[in-house]
């Protein structure tokens, strides 16, 4: 569901009840670009499961695969 920072400035409380009831995002839209994302909190009450295994499937990768994040000025062995 896409809504607008206004429409959502004023159902707030009505869709943040929505995602926790379906578990399903909102994207939250301004001039029709998405600026945040509203979605229901991970589940931490399980112990069993390792802190860096709930972040599994959570990250985004920004860069190409085959551009280093790292300049060469970054290695003081190019120095």
């Amino acid at each position: 569901m896409d809504i607008k920072v206004t429409d959502f400035k004023q159902r707030c409380l009505e869709i943040i009840r929505r995602v926790e009831r379906t578990g399903k995002s909102v994207s939250i839209t301004r001039r029709g670009k998405v600026v945040a994302r509203l979605g229901p909190a991970a589940r931490m009450a399980d112990t069993r499961i390792k802190p860096w295994e709930r972040l599994r499937g959570t990250a985004v990768c920004d860069f190409e695969p085959n551009e280093s994040v790292l300049r060469d000025e970054d290695f003081e062995a190019m120095r």
